[in-house]
Parts: structure tokens; sequence; C-alpha cells
């Protein structure tokens, strides 16, 4: 599917970049999240040439960025409706 092999996604999984669940007979499940994570992983190995610590690095950071964002959003919705109340 992502043309990662086999061994390599038993790699990533031993190392703690992907976490796959398990279906009663102990067969990989990898998640929609999963293949988005892996293929910007493969993206950013195979195209920027960034090796695989470097990748975790980024891709950690973006994950970071997209929690902060999002908090920043509730904080912003939170402060409207404040005013929308005062008023």
């Amino acid at each position: 599917m992502l043309g990662i092999q086999t061994h390599t996604l038993r790699y990533y999984e031993k190392i703690g970049i992907i976490e796959p669940s398990r279906s009663r007979g102990n067969i990989r499940l990898y998640s929609d999240k999963d293949i988005t994570y892996l293929k910007q992983l493969k993206a950013l190995m195979s195209d920027l040439g960034i090796n695989l610590a470097g990748v975790e690095v980024i891709l950690r950071l973006a994950e970071r960025l997209t929690e902060l964002q999002r908090r920043i959003d509730e904080l912003e919705s939170e402060l409207r409706q404040s005013k929308e109340e005062e008023a």
C-alpha cells in the first residue's frame, strides 16, 4: 500500500515510531493516522533525504504545532463567547 517493507514497519514499531493495534489473531492493524504518519515519514526520507531521527523530530514538532493551534482556536472561541455574554 505504501511501498514500505514489512521488516521496516516492524522496525518502526520496535523503536516506537508507530503503534498499530492488533487483531485477535495478532495481525497488525494500521489506523488512518498511522498511514498518514508513514506517508509523511516516507516522503521526508525519500524526497528530502532526512534521516529517521530527523524525521521523528519534524513529525513530533508538527504534531505539537497542530495541538497548540487547536488550543489557540479553543481559547479564541472562549474569548469571543465571553465578549458576547458581556455585551
